[in-house]
């Protein structure tokens, strides 16, 4: 099994010190060895990650160097979250409700395919992808590699936690009020949002607020993964119809001006840590302003979106299958009315034009990207939170659904740790449609904030599969 991210393992195996089908063995045994209790993974595909090995093999043996062209993750292990379709493999969305078995790849998966990837599972998510932990549905909860007793933040958090363990260089995750971003703080790896329709999303979601993008170990490789991912699809008609450039982005952006969000409630260790990077930025020559939280409250037009599509996605007699927690948002949703509905979109309108007016006067918004730090793994959220019934199962992440509302690009990436050794995420939002430059300041960051340390080992016991 090679260590590393993308451009590691893809110039071991150019260089042939090993082979694709090797390199997958070994991964598949590293997922079988720790996965039992970390709990990434609902579905490991061991057959068909193992054929697809072989196939790249083959490719290589009869194209030698030219079995890379067109192929820039060739070889590459890609975990898939269980929301996202695939033609190969169960998609439950975390849920004991009935799910149809995709007859093709979702338009991400097939692009990832596509270039060479190796698809090696489907990975945890709470019910529906309904909260911002990883929490209920038919599994375990999924476990944070960096503190096996805190949660691994969700809904995304399988993909995070495998990333995190050195499970696989990368993932798809999807985003509806954070589920990229959070995951990536916690586990302390990079989770990327795009714009909104720059990576197609299959089925369409039609609140018009989930994204689907990468998670990775480092900006560089997201990168890599968004030159693959974006780009328009007939099947999705908000598609943008322009895809990031290749990696690298060779134009290096004039000093950005940035405007610093604290929100409220962020506690002392968040603040200390995420803010190591407001020297960094100054030293580049960016231009750093303090502001106040620029917007109002949100948070009650997203209760309104959310739960009212989580009520159209459940029949009642389905009831008695559905997570609790989710449920509780279900019923909401059941009470939701068009009125509500119009009211919901009229806030969202209103906060468009409020970060409109705050983004022509800066290229880029920075924060912490939770202001708290992980609650228990049992959780849905911080203790103050935690239960569903009084419709606060996202409030403690006040700096992330915002930026779905108005569909920008944002990326969350390590900013360091706390005492106790857990991540903290500095988040960068931009304009929509300027993904290049939220991830090329995002790039440079990381590299004078350095690598975390790695994770402590995980433990390892035998896994007891039933799917």
């Amino acid at each position: 099994m090679i260590r590393g991210g993308i451009r590691e393992t893809r110039a071991c195996l150019f260089r042939r010190e090993t082979t694709v089908t090797e390199h997958i063995d070994g991964v598949l045994a590293e997922i079988r060895r720790v996965d039992a209790d970390l709990g990434a993974f609902f579905t490991v595909a061991d057959a068909e990650a193992l054929r697809a090995a072989e196939a790249a093999d083959a490719r290589v043996r009869a194209l030698g160097s030219e079995a890379w062209w067109n192929r820039p993750l060739l070889g590459v292990a890609v975990a898939v979250k269980d929301l996202i379709q695939t033609a190969e493999l169960p998609t439950t969305r975390g849920s004991l409700l009935p799910n149809r078995r995709p007859r093709v790849d979702a338009p991400a998966v097939a692009r990832l395919r596509a270039a060479g990837a190796i698809v090696v599972g489907k990975t945890a998510t709470s019910e529906y992808g309904w909260s911002a932990s990883t929490v209920g549905g038919i599994a375990p909860p999924t476990r944070n590699p960096r503190a096996p007793e805190r949660s691994a933040g969700g809904s995304s958090g399988g993909s995070a936690a495998a990333v995190a363990a050195g499970l696989c260089p990368a993932a798809l995750g999807t985003d509806g009020a954070g589920s990229i971003r959070i995951p990536a703080a916690y586990c302390g790896v990079v989770g990327f949002k795009p714009s909104f329709g720059r990576v197609p999303y299959v089925p369409p979601c039609p609140d018009g607020l989930s994204h689907l993008g990468p998670i990775a170990g480092t900006v560089a490789d997201v990168i890599e993964l968004m030159a693959v991912l974006s780009g328009p699809h007939r099947d999705d008609p908000g598609s943008w119809t322009e895809p990031i450039r290749a990696p690298g982005m060779s134009s290096r952006p004039a000093p950005p001006r940035i405007g610093w969000i604290e929100f409220p409630g962020t506690s002392a260790e968040v603040r200390d840590v995420s803010e190591r990077v407001l020297p960094i930025l100054e030293g580049q020559g960016a231009r750093v302003d303090r502001l106040p939280v620029p917007f109002g409250d949100t948070y009650p037009a997203l209760v309104d979106v959310l739960s009212a599509g989580e009520a159209a996605a459940t029949e009642p007699g389905d009831e008695s299958r559905c997570d609790p927690g989710r449920l509780a948002v279900v019923r909401h949703g059941r009470t939701v009315g068009g009125a509500a509905l119009v009211r919901a979109e009229e806030a969202r309108l209103a906060l468009c034009a409020e970060l409109h007016a705050v983004m022509e006067r800066h290229d880029l918004l920075a924060m912490a990207t939770v202001p708290v730090e992980p609650a228990g793994v049992d959780a849905i959220g911080p203790d103050w939170a935690a239960d569903p019934a009084d419709l606060l199962w996202l409030a403690w992440a006040p700096a992330c659904h915002p930026f779905n509302m108005t569909g920008q690009p944002a990326v969350s990436l390590p900013a360091g740790l706390t005492r106790a050794g857990l991540p903290v995420g500095v988040q960068f939002v931009g304009r929509v449609g300027a993904d290049d430059l939220v991830l090329s300041v995002a790039r440079r960051v990381e590299a004078d904030l350095g690598p975390l340390p790695p994770p402590p080992p995980l433990p390892a016991r035998a896994p007891e599969r039933t799917r």
